[in-house]
């Protein structure tokens, strides 16, 4: 029964990060927003927002990487589908940010910001 309740819980909190990830809302960054593309060096070669800097949250240093960056500064993640986007923000929240904002996919963060996608 324990493991059940676990593997459910579990899946509800997918399926909120993926929910609450993809907003078609128009965005406006501040001046100073880091735009944060969370998918592995290979996939951010592929196509980018512009600007954007790349730190991979399934890299075993993700964690290391953010406790570099200043918490209370803003920050606008995105990966290929937004998974990867909730999971990095949740790590972050984790950690003590607070101003985030989940991008979901890259043409979605492309259309909710404005700025282009470049290789």
């Amino acid at each position: 029964m324990k493991k059940f309740i676990a593997v459910l819980a579990l899946a509800f909190a997918a399926v909120f990060a993926l929910s609450a990830c993809t907003s078609s809302e128009p965005v406006e960054l501040g001046v100073d927003a880091v735009i944060i593309d969370v998918r592995t060096p290979e996939e951010f070669a592929t196509g980018h927002l512009d600007g954007a800097v790349n730190i991979d949250v399934q890299s075993p240093d993700f964690g290391t990487i953010i406790s570099q960056l200043p918490t209370d500064g803003e920050y606008f993640v995105y990966c290929r589908s937004g998974n990867r986007s909730g999971q990095a923000i949740a790590q972050m929240e984790a950690s003590g940010f607070s101003n985030l904002t989940n991008g979901g996919s890259v043409a979605e963060a492309s259309s909710m910001t404005g700025i282009p996608v470049v290789k």
